[in-house]
């Protein structure tokens, strides 16, 4: 009887302590809150955004499972299954479509990528402030520049009729080259223009990662007896590492979304073997041609490949450099 009448106090002592903790941690909490309430204010668009734009819209990925009826709406819309997910894979042209989405994505990740990287490095190394401020927006921009401005410039240097390029060929004694016709300038404009347009935009988290590097590792390398090289190797770099992950790994995220605007930009008939990729069919078929279905389970076939990617890719990170976004 006093065995049981202990637990029973010993129960009822655990019972009171667990609700004081609770409710201290939930008094802790609301003065916390009540304390920092503007910056949660101050949030409040920011997730209002992703709610709105990115969440809800969620909901609309069951057109890829209908036969989406614009008149009937998602909840009467007939269901279908996999039936546009076949039809992609079974599309004669789909290997054509993933090979050219992929080629012109890894050609953006070994030259577009490191692109900004190697120009923050080198920005870093000039002292003049003023230079190196003005050099900086110079380089920023081509950033606010529309894709459709920037093919306009790129017309204006390569076009066969009055392209400035064309026009040296001619006066040195060339006959004019249609860069833009031809299938085998294609990727190389495309990538080249899109560094040239967000190399510099780009720069800006590399520099704000550099600022973050503490002076005295360089004055401790220094002291060793390090040169630039030596600290960009054993200073610079592993500065730069954790940026450079995080980023790499989001850009294989969305390896197959290459740049809509762009892309269809430069597309004409005859380079539509090599620059045609899922994005502009898409819009071919989807949107000019109605199929919303099909545009939905395009972009949910992107998703799905993108978000296992990063997934692979994201543990592999963890494993080789110790970095990751998760």
């Amino acid at each position: 009887m006093n065995n049981k009448l202990l637990s029973t106090k010993h129960e009822a002592l655990l019972a009171g302590a667990s609700e004081g903790s609770t409710s201290v941690v939930k008094s802790s909490l609301f003065r916390y809150l009540r304390r920092n309430h503007p910056l949660y204010l101050m949030l409040l668009p920011g997730i209002l955004y992703f709610v709105v734009f990115k969440y809800i819209p969620l909901l609309g990925s069951v057109i890829a499972f209908q036969d989406y009826n614009i008149y009937k709406g998602f909840l009467k819309s007939d269901w279908v299954g996999f039936q546009w997910f076949e039809q992609l894979v079974t599309y004669p042209q789909f290997k054509r479509l993933i090979a050219n989405t992929i080629i012109l994505s890894f050609y953006q990740i070994i030259f577009a990528f490191p692109a900004p990287i190697i120009l923050a490095c080198l920005l870093n190394e000039l002292r003049h402030f003023a230079f190196k401020r003005m050099v900086q927006t110079l380089l920023y921009l081509p950033h606010f520049l529309s894709w459709t401005i920037v093919y306009g410039l790129v017309y204006m240097m390569f076009s066969s009729q009055t392209g400035f390029v064309n026009m040296v060929l001619v006066w040195i004694g060339y006959e004019p080259i249609s860069f833009l016709q031809m299938p085998e300038y294609f990727r190389t404009l495309l990538i080249s223009s899109g560094i040239w347009k967000e190399m510099g935009w780009s720069t800006i988290i590399f520099l704000a990662a550099l600022a973050g590097i503490s002076p005295s590792y360089y004055e401790a390398a220094r002291i060793d007896g390090a040169g630039r090289w030596k600290q960009f190797v054993h200073v610079t770099f592993p500065g730069l590492l954790p940026a450079i992950v995080i980023l790499l790994l989001l850009k294989i995220g969305h390896v197959l979304d290459v740049g809509f605007e762009q892309v269809y930009l430069f597309l004409n008939p005859t380079t539509l073997k090599v620059g045609e990729v899922l994005d502009t069919y898409a819009y071919r078929q989807g949107i000019l041609g109605g199929q919303y279905s099909v545009t939905t389970a395009i972009g949910l076939f992107k998703s799905v490949i993108g978000f296992t990617l990063l997934i692979m890719a994201n543990q592999i990170s963890k494993k080789v450099s110790g970095e990751g976004l998760f």
